[in-house]
This record gives C-alpha cells, sequence and structure tokens, in this order.
C-alpha cells in the first residue's frame, strides 16, 4: 500500500483495514506510523539479503555470482516497483528526519556489505578488475539504484523490467571486469547514437 499509494498519502486506518486489524492494535505494537514504516523496511532489506545469500551461496564462478544476485534483485515487476517507490519516498523524507536518516545509512550498509559479499571472490582472484571491494560494492549500488530510478519513470514499466535488468547486469559486469559485457542492448522507443545523430 505505501508503494501505491505513497508513504505519507496512505492512511494508518487503510492499512489496518487491510492487515485485517484495527487501528489501536497498529499503535499498539509500533506506537507511531513512522515505526512501522521504519519496521516495514528493515525487514524488507533483511529479506533481500538472505535471498540474495541464499542464490550464491552454492556457486563459486564469480561472474555467474553477479548473475544470480541481480537476478534476485530484479526479482518481479510489481513487487519491485512497490518496494523502489517506497524507499524513494524515505530517500526525502530522510533529509528532516533523524529516524529515516538512519534508515538510510542502514539501507546503504547493508546493501553495500552484501554486494560486497557477492563480489569479494572475484576480487581476491583477480576476475574483476576494481581497486577496492567497499568502493565497489558503492558503484554497484550507484549502478542498480540509478537503472532502478529510470525504469520507475517507464510508461511501459512491466515490458521493460527485463530489458532494464539485462541492462544492469551488463553495466555491472563491464564495471568489475573491464570488458564490455554482451551484444548491444536495443529496445523499442530507446533513441540510439543513429538516431540521436540524425535528429541533431
Amino acid at each position: 500500500m505505501m508503494g501505491e499509494k505513497g508513504v505519507y498519502r496512505v492512511p494508518l486506518q487503510e492499512i489496518a483495514d487491510a492487515a485485517g486489524v484495527s487501528k489501536s492494535v497498529l499503535l499498539y505494537y509500533f506506537k507511531s506510523k513512522e515505526n512501522l514504516v521504519l519496521t516495514v523496511m528493515r525487514w524488507v532489506l533483511n529479506q533481500i539479503a538472505e535471498r540474495i545469500r541464499a542464490s550464491v551461496s552454492h556457486v563459486n564462478d564469480a561472474d555467474e555470482r553477479i548473475r544470480l544476485m541481480i537476478d534476485t534483485i530484479f526479482s518481479d515487476p510489481l513487487q519491485n516497483r512497490r518496494f523502489y517507490l517506497t524507499y524513494i519516498g524515505l530517500i526525502g523524507h530522510a533529509a528532516s528526519s533523524d529516524s529515516f536518516g538512519h534508515l538510510s545509512a542502514t539501507f546503504r550498509s547493508t546493501v553495500n556489505a552484501i554486494y560486497a559479499e557477492v563480489i569479494k571472490d572475484g576480487y581476491d582472484s583477480q576476475t574483476f578488475k576494481v581497486r577496492d571491494i567497499s568502493e565497489a560494492a558503492t558503484v554497484i549500488r550507484a549502478i542498480i539504484e540509478g537503472l532502478y530510478i529510470q525504469w520507475l519513470q517507464e510508461e511501459d514499466w512491466k515490458r521493460l523490467h527485463a530489458w532494464y535488468k539485462d541492462a544492469c547486469l551488463a553495466a555491472v559486469l563491464t564495471y568489475l571486469t573491464g570488458e564490455i559485457e554482451g551484444a548491444s542492448l536495443q529496445r523499442s522507443g530507446m533513441a540510439t547514437s543513429e538516431s540521436i545523430s540524425e535528429s541533431g
């Protein structure tokens, strides 16, 4: 509901109705809407972390670990859209709220730690040509979140989810290995260098 209507536009009563409990029950356990949001986001972060760890735990190949991680992150268009719309709303609120600022910092450190775990073997074996694991984790997070922000603005976001996942994988592997990954990714309605030069 937060993803569909916005963190601050959805009334606590609607959340209670959807959960099949009274508003007073929510307030009893969470004390405030802010605490409810913080709890939900921490739970989601932990779920994502565990899914990524489980997906790569049985794989030793460095590139394949990255592919599995991206598959796990780009899991489902609707779920991804709801989560990132909520997350973006929280980022905006974090600037004026200490508790949400703490959540934003927790998100960054948690996600960076997961990415660092996945790339460590590739770094140690020198398969990944990066200077530092922590720096690489930060850059990977920036690539993923940047592409998600672009994807959220797409009118045809459901259909383009797979394209953005492929683009993300290519960008991350190119950054990590120093080699251009995969063929050019073309999609309907996306400007190419040729179309830009022709129109210019």
